[in-house]
């Protein structure tokens, strides 16, 4: 294991395969994204199917990300491209009439108010709101003109909206995806922390355990991201559709400002869109791309995603293979986050002495240079909190729980590994020591710290620290 920061690949028509998709895992992949706004149920079964085979066969732990479609706005099908010309008034439409823009958003009349934005197509045609009769019909004019083609999506950067965060289709998907093993579901424009509580209740009610990422790609959710990230598992700077809500100059400091409070609070958390985009065609990526995966590296993001270089792309493989070796680089010079983390204050919450042996076992991995930090865990809530840390040493979680091995395979740092779990703690640590060792993860007279709960029989929260040598 050389890499802490972790890889999503979205899986589409180019790496469906069992064959692509034990190509990309082999290349470094750790999470598997199936985009549910252009996947049928029999697709994404097979591709489920083989992402289970690969990991069996190679004995990996890949987590699976279901991405839900969310509330996304279009205009309708056109029988040819719609030329709309600088300072032209249109009329947009909740019902299907001549001479109108059909727009999929019932509410849309009712929503917006005149001087209002609207973007198409990411931004790249922009009208503004002249007036609406507060029922189905919007007068727009054209500030920046364009070609507008079928389906396109629409951004209401100044406008709340009143869509609910589950769509009729989206409640579809999830009866879907809780039948199946999978371990996280990624919320679309999440607006503020009800969204994901909506969600969770869903999952709660058929008694499943799957995780929610929550997308942040509306400016309303900056405004809420505090409790956002209180109420998700996990939280994607989804920066496609936040680039176009908002000032693009603004995303940088949005995703600095995400990452550093996902940290602190222990919620991974995931960078994603045009990461690599050029190489969605090109073999090689830009300077520019480079630089951005490196300094989210930096930053100390959990994950980085792939979408289109890796769903649609020419190099699905090479565009892997590629943000493998920036994260490499970056984590073994003087720039990797675990050498310039800062001693964190504990928070007198319901978990302070679990969290206060956890930054300590950290603290002491620094001080002594440990090769590993095992945790002993059913929850998995021991090893994230470690992870937040963002040790110099790797994190090797030991657990009886399948599902928490996949789902670990998100958290920065952390290699998990399927163990029945001993009658006393001083045993168990003894034998995933040897399991480490035979792993060639660990070699004689390395340090390692333990963490677990005693006794070991109960499962308790954690309570032990132990420094040894193998």
């Amino acid at each position: 294991m050389i890499r802490k920061t972790k890889i999503i690949a979205t899986i589409g028509p180019k790496t469906s395969s069992k064959e692509k998709i034990k190509q990309l895992i082999e290349k470094g992949v750790n999470v598997c994204r199936l985009n549910f706004s252009h996947l049928s149920y029999e697709d994404a079964q097979k591709i489920i199917s083989n992402i289970k085979a690969t990991n069996q066969e190679l004995g990996v732990h890949t987590a699976i990300l279901a991405d839900l479609q969310g509330p996304k706005i279009r205009v309708d099908d056109f029988e040819k491209p719609i030329k709309l010309k600088k300072g032209k008034e249109i009329v947009f439409c909740t019902k299907k009439r001549k001479n109108t823009i059909f727009i999929n958003y019932n509410g849309f009349a009712k929503d917006v108010k005149p001087k209002d934005k609207v973007l198409l197509d990411d931004g790249k045609l922009r009208l503004e709101v002249v007036s609406t009769n507060k029922k189905d019909k919007v007068v727009l004019k054209v500030v920046f003109g364009g070609v507008l083609l079928s389906r396109k999506g629409v951004n209401l950067p100044n406008t709340a909206i009143s869509l609910p965060s589950l769509t009729k289709k989206d409640k579809q998907d999830i009866d879907f995806i809780l039948s199946q093993k999978i371990e996280w579901v990624g919320l679309s424009f999440v607006r503020k922390a009800k969204d994901i509580k909506d969600l969770k209740k869903i999952i709660d009610s058929r008694n499943s355990l799957h995780k929610v990422i929550a997308k942040i790609e509306k400016p309303e959710a900056i405004k809420n991201i505090d409790t956002i990230i209180d109420a998700a598992d996990a939280i994607m700077v989804a920066r496609g559709d936040l680039g176009v809500e908002v000032p693009p100059q603004k995303v940088p400091v949005y995703q600095k400002m995400i990452v550093n409070k996902c940290i602190t609070k222990a919620t991974p958390v995931i960078i994603a869109t045009q990461m690599l985009e050029s190489m969605t065609e090109s073999p090689t990526p830009t300077r520019a791309e480079v630089n951005d995966v490196a300094n989210s590296v930096i930053d100390g993001a959990d994950a980085l995603m792939l979408s289109g270089e890796t769903s649609t792309g020419k190099h699905p493989e090479k565009a892997v293979d590629t943000m493998r070796k920036i994260i490499r680089d970056i984590e073994s010079s003087e720039h990797s986050i675990s050498k310039n983390t800062e001693t964190k204050e504990i928070q007198n919450d319901g978990r302070f002495l679990t969290n206060a042996i956890c930054l300590n076992a950290s603290q002491i991995a620094k001080q002594t240079k440990a090769k590993a930090i095992i945790t002993i865990t059913y929850s998995g809530y021991n090893t994230v909190r470690v992870s937040s840390f963002r040790p110099q040493s790797f994190i090797y979680a030991f657990t009886n729980n399948h599902s928490i091995l996949n789902t670990l395979s998100l958290v920065w740092g952390v290699k998990g590994f399927y163990y029945e779990g001993a009658s006393t703690t001083s045993q168990t640590i003894k034998e995933t020591k040897e399991i480490l060792k035979k792993q060639k993860l660990l070699r004689k007279k390395d340090v390692v710290v333990n963490i677990a709960s005693m006794p070991a029989r109960e499962r308790g929260t954690t309570n032990m620290i132990k420094v040894s040598k193998v």
